[in-house]
């Protein structure tokens, strides 16, 4: 099954020589306008939405990013190139062991699955049968499948069914053969956790019992939010009056927005909590939601404005610099 090589420069619309910083806005921007919660044609975000944070996931790490660089200069029609030494081929199987297919549903193209999921097949240990033939006879567990799934915030939050299609390779010459599974994602699902399929990986040798698919969670990047566990974090911007006064903010929540109280006398990097604003624990609780505080310097101001700055500089007893 051919591997179509996929352009993420090209799904976040910035160039190859774009800054880390540039690529984390392209992100933003677009995630913003195409999150399934506010584009007006769904069906058509989420597809767009999964295929921007793919490109986001690599173009954001650092050593994906140099591999994905690497990979564009033999791979621009999707295959060719060298299979990685030590005897297993890009998948991580034994190279002459076959394919077990290609996942849909999971959110990510199978470009990223070899490449850049860290994807493998276990292959389960040989065991003697008994009987006259033992000398001769075993039987064999059938090897694991693992693959990635994204799933959003959203999803994490409530729950979700997920339909997930694995087209297999036939044997022999037959023909693939196609199985769909209705995958269910639990409420508090978390990074790297893995949903269970038992029983629907490779078939087993000799009589032996067939082996898994797990499907490893990757939570999906969000254009407001990053996680840690279970809380979330904001970057909220303030003016300098709006933190040395005080106001009151709305800000975004997972489920809807809600208002924050920003005290007066707020410094740059404070974290203001909302309770039980986050993802859900394993126990049912709910983490947090962080809003921390970064202030945002005018960089050019009218004549007033400036006459008014002056004014409170001269009249103002405050001094971050002690007086030796």
């Amino acid at each position: 099954m051919a591997v179509k090589f996929k352009d993420y420069y090209e799904t976040l619309g910035v160039p190859r020589t774009a800054s880390p910083e540039d690529i984390k806005k392209a992100f933003r921007k677009l995630a913003r306008t195409h999150h399934p919660d506010v584009a007006k044609n769904k069906a058509t975000a989420e597809a767009t939405f999964r295929a921007i944070n793919e490109a986001y996931e690599v173009l954001s790490d650092p050593e994906k990013r140099t591999r994905f660089d690497e990979l564009g200069a033999n791979w621009q029609e999707g295959a060719g190139g060298p299979p990685p030494q030590g005897g297993f081929n890009r998948r991580g199987m034994p190279q002459d062991a076959e394919p077990y297919g290609e996942f849909d549903g999971t959110g990510f193209s199978d470009f990223f699955e070899t490449f850049f999921a860290g994807r493998r097949d276990g292959f389960g240990a040989p065991r003697r049968a008994a009987g006259a033939a033992q000398a001769e006879a075993f039987t064999q567990r059938g090897h694991d499948i693992e693959a990635d799934i994204l799933v959003t915030l959203e999803e994490a939050l409530l729950g979700s069914q997920r339909q997930v299609i694995l087209r297999r390779p036939g044997e022999n010459g037959a023909a693939e053969r196609t199985n769909t599974y209705n995958v269910r994602i639990p409420l508090g699902v978390h990074e790297g956790q893995l949903i269970r399929l038992g029983g629907q990986g490779g078939a087993g040798v000799g009589g032996g019992v067939a082996g898994d698919i797990y499907l490893r969670v990757r939570l999906a990047r969000h254009p407001e939010f990053s996680v840690q566990g279970a809380d979330l974090y904001y970057d909220l911007d303030l003016a300098p009056w709006e933190a040395v006064l005080g106001v009151q903010v709305k800000i975004p929540a997972l489920e809807s927005a809600v208002l924050l109280k920003v005290p007066p006398g707020t410094a740059a990097g404070s974290q203001l909590r909302l309770r039980g604003r986050g993802l859900p624990h394993e126990g049912g609780s709910r983490g947090d939601l962080y809003a921390t505080v970064r202030l945002q310097i005018p960089t050019t101001i009218t004549a007033d404005e400036r006459a008014l700055w002056e004014s409170l500089a001269a009249m103002s007893t405050f001094s971050p610099r002690s007086t030796p």
